[in-house]
C-alpha cells in the first residue's frame, strides 16, 4: 500500500483525522491505514469507528496490527530506551 493512503494520528481533534480518512476514500483509495503510537491509540480507534459508522458505511476493518517500538530518550543521552505501543488500523471499502 502506498504511504499516501496513511493517516498518522497526533494531537489534533478527532474530526481532523476523520476528515483526512474520508478525503482519502473520496479520492478513490480502496484502503486507508490509520497509524498511532502511545496515548494517540485511543484517538485512532475513535477515528476508525467514526469513519465506519457515520461517513463511509461500506468501509470494513481489514486488519489491525499492534506492536511495541523503542524510542531513545533525547534528554538523558545514556541510551535509555522507552517502549511505546503502536497500532495500525487498515480500513477497506
Amino acid at each position: 500500500m502506498a504511504e499516501e493512503n496513511t493517516v498518522f494520528i497526533g494531537k489534533k481533534g478527532v474530526m481532523s483525522y476523520v476528515l483526512a480518512v474520508v478525503t482519502q476514500f473520496n479520492q478513490g483509495a480502496n484502503e486507508v491505514t490509520i497509524k498511532a503510537r502511545g496515548r494517540a491509540i485511543s484517538r485512532a480507534v475513535d477515528v476508525a469507528e467514526i469513519v465506519r459508522n457515520r461517513f463511509v458505511q461500506d468501509a470494513k476493518v481489514k486488519d489491525i496490527k499492534i506492536s511495541t517500538e523503542e524510542l531513545e530518550k533525547k534528554e538523558e543521552g545514556e541510551g535509555n530506551a522507552t517502549k511505546v505501543s503502536a497500532i495500525e488500523i487498515t480500513l477497506a471499502k
